[in-house]
């Protein structure tokens, strides 16, 4: 929960760090099929002072109006799959209730580290599937189905518990269980975000750990950048976009590693 001062706090927040952190959430989210919460927690830790917490329960609230943009942008230029993005939202609007639930009950210490943890299984996903560039039509039998609502609820749950849009799981999955092209992967990801944020972000807000004003200029930066993200990945061959993103987690996962050992330092210290 937040204290009756974190609105007041959020007021004060310099709207340019507020921008600069959604810009670079946009350019990820176009570039990368994934929300930005990925790149966007750690600079709203790092740059404005939230915690975890409230870092991924803003993070969510942004995430939407991008996905927004960016999935209209891959849908415009035929790299969306309207029906396995339905089947896997499915999963995900429920999944990120449940991730919401435990983004409320589980200490700081935990979030922390599980997010550090989920980086670094990203990156060295990324870097051991090859993608493609390319469509393939999916075939959706029964199993396939059922493994698509599966994913949306694993989707889901990162979602509400790390306030990512899920792209970092999605895109990899996508492409090595579906054997979707990166870019299709991409658009599809973006598509599913955005009910499966929305939902994440209602459970959010009823609780009191969103911050919706910051939110709102992170979003708003974020959509408006996400547009040169979408033509960056049009441009990035598939390797080359799954190294760079690669790079970019690794770096975020760094850093906030040393943050979490200072502070761990801190609370040793202080109950010493």
């Amino acid at each position: 929960m937040t204290s009756p001062a974190a609105p007041a706090a959020s007021a004060r927040l310099p709207w340019v760090r507020l921008a600069l952190v959604g810009a670079a959430g946009g350019l990820l989210s176009g570039a990368f099929g994934v929300g930005g919460g990925i790149l966007m927690v750690p600079l709203l830790i790092l740059v404005t002072g939230m915690d975890q917490r409230r870092a991924s329960a803003t993070s969510l609230a942004a995430i939407v109006p991008a996905a927004v943009a960016g999935s209209i942008t891959y849908f415009l230029n035929g790299e969306v799959d309207l029906f396995a993005a339905l089947f896997v939202a499915v999963g995900g609007i429920a999944g990120s209730w449940v991730g919401s639930w435990l983004l409320r009950r589980l200490s700081l210490g935990w979030l922390r580290w599980l997010f550090i943890a989920l980086l670094v299984a990203v990156a060295v996903r990324m870097v051991l599937v090859t993608p493609v560039r390319g469509n393939r039509l999916l075939e959706f039998d029964a199993p396939s189905v059922v493994a698509m609502v599966a994913l949306g609820v694993v989707i889901g749950i990162a979602s509400g518990l790390f306030g990512i849009g899920g792209g970092v799981i999605m895109v990899p999955a996508f492409i090595a269980l579906f054997g979707m092209g990166d870019l299709v992967a991409k658009g599809t990801s973006l598509a599913v975000m955005i009910p499966t944020a929305v939902s994440g972000t209602v459970a959010n807000a009823r609780a009191s750990i969103v911050d919706l004003r910051a939110a709102l200029v992170v979003g708003i930066a974020a959509t408006v950048a996400s547009f040169a993200g979408v033509a960056i990945a049009f441009l990035l061959s598939p390797e080359w976009s799954a190294w760079l993103f690669a790079a970019l987690i690794v770096v975020a996962a760094v850093q906030l590693t040393v943050r979490a050992v200072r502070l761990r330092r801190k609370e040793r210290s202080g109950d010493a």
